[in-house]
């Protein structure tokens, strides 16, 4: 089928958008088949925004705050209970609206399908189902760390003497990579002026929080409590991460439609990091921090303060991603935006 329509265009070179090939996975490695080159554009297709979702009018668009000065207004009644039913609903559009437990069952099933049936079906043998899982529960319970792969091992094989090797472990995340269920952002290093110093281990997400819930098993109550182990040695809640994560899958969904690419960063002893740069082709870039709390204060954003001296007028905006209700430009000029405000 792909290459019939890269015969059709090839007939037709002048008429662009005759095709729309839809799927769930990107070709294997080593299969032998045309690339598109030339004539087929890839985009990914992420589940949907908190701007998608219909829950609130973002006030604020990210474009305009990447322009720079942008106007920052808005008022929200969301409250982090609100954000807690959006981790858990998810942004698969066919899962979403579902009720609660019908909701469960399809997530269970989602990752279920994944470990038995898609990873097979593309030429992975998964000898030991239970490890795989396992493993992605840990990775889940990583969500918005940068905990080495190793640790995420020894975290979803603890008192196994019996690992699996390294190479299988490789294998297994290639796959889920290729699959669009791991979704990880990248380190960021600026080009031309190179910080020193920088971590280049990406973040752990998956595709979508609502999975990485899912799998370590946490649902409303226990979040807003505090519960969820964390494989990371990162400060923090369960919850704070999966918020993270809930503001990552919407901020680069936004990125992406203006033609921006997303890494966050981090100094390699922890002194400076931050949690989302959006990066234009310009190297202009603006900077956000993810915060679950609804007031914002002087140390929230030191990050963003240091890394504005370092990047001078390169850095268009510096914005703090918070569950507050108003959105406002504090004095010092850092953007404070509740995340259900921000849109493409």
């Amino acid at each position: 089928m792909w290459d019939r329509v890269r015969q059709s265009v090839d007939d037709d070179p002048t008429a662009g958008g005759q095709f729309l090939l839809a799927g769930s996975a990107g070709l294997a490695a080593g299969t032998r088949i045309h690339s598109g080159a030339g004539r087929i554009i890839s985009l990914t297709m992420r589940p949907m925004a908190l701007s998608e979702r219909g829950i609130e009018d973002a006030s604020v668009s990210l474009r305009d705050v990447h322009s720079g000065g942008a106007l920052i207004k808005g008022m929200t009644g969301l409250r982090v209970k609100d954000y807690v039913d959006e981790i858990l609903r998810s942004g698969f559009p066919g899962i979403r609206d579902l009720s609660e437990d019908a909701r469960s069952r399809q997530l269970e099933g989602y990752l279920a399908r994944i470990v038995e049936r898609d990873m097979p079906e593309n030429g992975i043998i998964v000898r030991r189902p239970a490890a795989l899982r396992a493993w992605l529960r840990a990775y889940a319970a990583a969500v918005a760390s940068t905990a080495d792969y190793t640790k995420i091992l020894d975290a979803a094989t603890a008192g196994q003497p019996d690992k699996p090797a390294k190479a299988t472990i490789e294998s297994y995340r290639e796959h889920l990579l290729r699959l669009y269920i791991l979704d990880p952002v990248e380190a960021w290093s600026p080009a031309f002026a190179p910080l020193k110093r920088l971590t280049y281990s990406p973040k752990h997400h998956l595709v979508d929080p609502a999975l990485a819930a899912t799998l370590v098993g946490v649902g409303a109550k226990g979040l807003l409590l505090g519960e969820g182990e964390m494989v990371s040695s990162t400060t923090g809640t369960w919850l704070g991460a999966l918020f993270e994560s809930l503001a990552v899958q919407s901020v680069r969904v936004y990125a992406e439609a203006m033609n921006a690419r997303i890494g966050h960063l981090r100094t390699k002893k922890g002194e400076h990091e931050v949690d989302i740069i959006v990066e234009t082709n310009d190297m202009r870039c603006t900077a956000m921090e993810v915060k679950l709390s609804d007031t914002v204060h002087d140390s929230d954003v030191r990050h963003l303060h240091w890394l504005r001296q370092q990047l001078g007028d390169r850095l268009a905006d510096a914005v703090v991603l918070y569950t507050g209700p108003h959105a406002y430009r504090r004095p010092d000029g850092i953007a404070v935006v509740p995340l259900a405000l921000l849109g493409p």
